[in-house]
């Protein structure tokens, strides 16, 4: 049963009857049945099980095919089995020296297919372990099927017998349609996020002196880029791909103590944010969102741990402000929930992706009841007191 999704209805399929004659085990009733049920097949005939019927043994190695078993038919002789059938074939790995049509499992399946969609009643026999069925059961069949096998190992066991015709009918009976394919990727990533995330490496390996020696280091750089470009990565890869080269390069987690990201970095980090979160939120995107958000938390810039700290310790504003924190599907810089005021912290410096995604972000704050409050970098930074006393007069306006 390992594998099978229970939420999926199975196939309900006009397929040929399989005849198993004299079984002597019950676990190969069983072990067939199952495999009959791996391929939509539902009619099992059974002509004098030598143990009896209903068996245990075979219900148990079933497996879970409890409707085939328990619907199996049984019968005293073979010409009984097959009266109500328009088409036999009858599986040998001997040849019995009958004048009759010899065909393999593929053959056959494509004759049982079009044959029931006729509105024909076929059926396969399959003999007895040991012994196989007999020259006079063969002469009941009108098609003979054996298996291109090891000459010199040629016998199956009765259940492998019953999965390879299983297997061949129900091939053409769906097309060969799969069960699953893979899932869908995420839309490619844009050569502006491929840019981001290889200066970003690029500016990494520098610091380890990776790129070297100097005369080697555009052939390097060549070849590096041509490794992405190659796996037209998708959005996703590369937001993966940028996580796995920050948290190298981070080095520790940790509560946020700046210092490991600089300014550019930190702006390409935002770039990437910002572009994703132009998409919308998203099951595919969604947790690497926020794990780049919480890296941007570990590792504030200047400016972003100079206000932090001012926030925190500062009785007017303490405990109503959180870090990179997200509202909805947007992540503002600061953000307090119970004021509905959100801070957005400038750098001199922005990429359009930036700047579009602060419009975007803010508009959608403001849709919502939120205040968004713009400080350049430079004034948190060089007149912090100023920019707190605007803060704190928003907060008594609201």
């Amino acid at each position: 049963m390992s594998g099978t999704d229970k939420t999926k209805a199975g196939r309900d399929l006009a397929g040929p009857v399989v005849i198993l004659v004299e079984p002597q085990l019950g676990e190969n009733i069983g072990m067939a049945a199952r495999a009959m049920g791996n391929f939509a097949l539902s009619r099992l005939r059974l002509v004098k099980p030598r143990d009896g019927w209903p068996n245990i043994a075979a219900q148990r190695a079933a497996a879970g095919a409890d409707h085939i078993i328990g619907s199996a038919e049984l019968f005293d002789t073979v010409e009984q089995a097959i009266a109500d059938l328009t088409l036999v074939f009858a599986t040998t790995a001997r040849a019995h020296d009958q004048a009759k049509p010899v065909v393999g499992p593929e053959a056959a399946a494509g004759e049982i297919v079009g044959h029931v969609a006729d509105g024909g009643a076929a059926g396969i026999l399959f003999g007895r372990e040991r012994s196989g069925l007999t020259n006079e059961e063969v002469a009941l069949a009108n098609r003979i099927i054996t298996f291109p096998v090891n000459p010199g190992f040629a016998s199956l066991n009765l259940a492998q017998a019953v999965l390879l015709m299983g297997y061949e009918w129900f091939k053409l009976s769906t097309a060969g349609a799969l069960p699953f394919a893979m899932p869908e990727r995420s839309e490619l990533a844009s050569q502006h996020q491929i840019q981001a995330f290889f200066d970003n490496l690029v500016a990494e390996l520098d610091k380890v002196e990776f790129l070297r020696p100097p005369e080697k280091r555009d052939t390097m750089l060549v070849n590096l880029r041509n490794i992405f470009t190659r796996m037209e990565p998708t959005k996703q890869d590369m937001h993966t791909l940028h996580g796995v080269v920050m948290a190298i390069a981070e080095g520790r987690k940790g509560p946020a103590k700046g210092g490991v990201l600089d300014g550019a970095q930190a702006t390409r980090l935002r770039a990437l944010l910002a572009e994703q979160g132009q998409g919308g939120a998203t099951a595919d995107n969604s947790s690497t969102v926020r794990g780049l958000a919480r890296l941007l938390r570990r590792n504030p810039t200047d400016a972003e741990r100079i206000l932090w700290q001012a926030l925190t310790k500062d009785r007017r504003f303490a405990g109503l402000f959180k870090r990179q924190t997200p509202v909805g599907r947007h992540i503002p810089d600061f953000v307090s929930f119970v004021q509905r005021i959100a801070i957005e912290l400038v750098n001199p410096v922005e990429t359009d992706a930036i700047a579009a995604d602060r419009a975007a972000r803010r508009a959608w704050l403001e849709a919502r009841d939120y205040k968004v409050i713009d400080m350049k970098v430079a004034d948190v930074e060089h007149d912090l007191a100023g920019e707190l006393a605007r803060l704190e007069a928003s907060l008594l306006a609201r």
